[in-house]
């Protein structure tokens, strides 16, 4: 079966969640490319006939075994990976949301082989995908204005 996310037609709708709990959000570590060893949020793509904030859900649960509440949009980002030829190999529109963690604990699998809850001051010392710091304060703020 051949991946029509490599070398795509049109950009793919992803979404992620910035998960937080007691102060602290939840960082996952890829296991495989684009993003191998890169500590990112949990997520992936949306599917047809599925909103924003259901693919958010399904795929925290689907990676992780976390259940959350979305809570709203923290930003977006775009991937884009071009080859050594210049052409676009991959290219992710990835709408971010702020989340609540409301059961479970993060279970690794084949996408993830780290995962952990973290402060946001120390994002600065992982390696991440791009943006995900600024991802991380608006999460924040959201979640803080929203307590209950």
């Amino acid at each position: 079966m051949s991946d029509t996310r490599t070398y795509p037609q049109r950009p793919f709708l992803a979404v992620s969640a910035a998960i937080v709990r007691d102060g602290k959000l939840l960082v996952v570590r890829r296991a495989r490319k684009p993003a191998q060893n890169l500590y990112t949020f949990p997520g992936g793509g949306v599917e047809i006939g599925e909103t924003m904030t259901e693919a958010a859900a399904r795929e925290v649960r689907e990676e992780t075994q976390l259940s959350i509440e979305v809570v709203g949009y923290a930003g977006h980002r775009e991937a884009i990976a071009r080859d050594a030829q210049g052409a676009v190999a991959r290219h992710f529109v990835v709408v971010c949301f702020a989340a609540r963690w409301l059961a479970g604990e993060p279970t690794l699998n084949e996408e993830l082989d780290d995962a952990r809850w973290v402060m946001p001051a120390a994002l600065a010392g992982l390696r991440t995908t791009d943006g995900l710091a600024e991802i991380a304060t608006a999460a924040m703020t959201l979640i803080a204005g929203g307590n209950r």
